[in-house]
């Protein structure tokens, strides 16, 4: 089985500057996002990553490269023309069934169900009370998808599309695809949910399964949340020991990366420190804070600080992007 990585094609909520990196590459708790989704590709016969990359390519690649033990390859998405388009770029190098996952969230879910069935296809959903803010599945009573709807105004179905996508028939696929390219476009983009929903309405059959968990890091709030839940359920992944920082207070859960310097500061709950960031005289909750980064006399909470930003003197909630410098007071 092949596994299309599309990490262009969705847009970027996040403000794309902000790290100056991949939205896969952000980390949370002390992991890129990326990591945490690959992490559930473990127990599948993978042959094969395809990346469907933006302009950050290089980036991407050189990350991913050999770090998974699973042969990639590296496709870029020139023109941003939406998710239907992103998943067409892997189609001359797909021989058989393919998952597809769009690495903007973390999801909890049993991968395994792939090897159980004949279904054509499989979608991954979880049910929400917000369903308005997400592109719902509507099933029938075998919990097969009738249709996608995007952010419905009447609750006909709180299960949202978290998507990540099995799909055996291909060739079907490819032929949904090409319906909705040769379709006008919705705002410039052209949607996968879309070469979905012909299927179906071409007697295919998509099953739909639901996660256990499912974490958004698409936007700076449900990132910052995200860095929580996962930091909460231990999931750093090591780091710098507290004993590194006497004098410093230290209020669980956090992270806090090997060979960043901290001193006279109160850190967490809640807060992710990247490799090398320096912090003094600092209150730090809730946030992100990027590699080498440089703060001194902050008190920052639902903060996302990119990589190298030295930051003074500031005090509240911020998004600051990477290489900036802020000096307040």
């Amino acid at each position: 089985m092949q596994v299309v990585i599309p990490l262009a094609g969705k847009g970027t909520r996040l403000r794309p500057h902000t790290y100056h990196t991949p939205k896969p590459l952000l980390e949370v708790a002390g992991r890129p996002v990326m990591d945490w989704v690959m992490d559930r590709l473990e127990g599948l016969q993978v042959s094969e990553l395809i990346f469907i990359t933006g302009h950050l390519k290089e980036e991407v690649e050189r990350y991913a490269t050999d770090r998974y033990g699973i042969p990639a390859r590296f496709v870029e998405q020139k023109v941003q023309d939406g998710t239907a388009g992103a998943v067409n770029l892997a189609r001359p190098f797909i021989t058989g069934p393919m998952l597809i996952i769009f690495v903007d969230t973390v999801f909890e879910a049993d991968l395994s169900v792939i090897n159980r069935g004949e279904d054509d296809g499989i979608i991954w959903a979880k049910e929400v009370e917000d369903y308005q803010r997400f592109g719902v599945v509507v099933t029938d009573a075998e919990g097969y998808m009738t249709r996608i709807v995007e952010k419905p105004s009447e609750p006909i179905s709180k299960l949202a599309n978290i998507g990540l996508y099995f799909i055996r028939d291909v060739e079907s696929l490819w032929q949904g695809i090409d319906h909705t390219l040769a379709a006008a476009p919705m705002k410039g983009e052209f949607f996968l949910t879309d070469a979905f929903q012909w299927m179906i309405e071409h007697g295919k059959k998509i099953q739909t399964a639901e996660v256990g968990g499912w974490y958004d890091c698409g936007k700076l709030e449900t990132l910052l949340e995200t860095n929580g839940i996962l930091l909460s359920q231990g999931g750093s992944g090591g780091g710098a020991h507290r004993r590194d920082f006497p004098g410093v207070t230290i209020h669980d859960p956090v992270s806090i990366a090997d060979g960043a310097t901290i001193e006279r500061s109160v850190i967490g709950p809640n807060a992710t420190i990247g490799a090398g960031a320096i912090i003094s005289d600092s209150t730090v909750t809730n946030a992100i804070v990027g590699a080498e980064a440089k703060l001194s006399r902050v008190t920052l909470d639902a903060s996302m600080i990119g990589d190298r930003a030295v930051v003074e003197g500031l005090h509240g909630s911020a998004s600051i992007a990477a290489d900036s410098v802020v000096r307040a007071g």
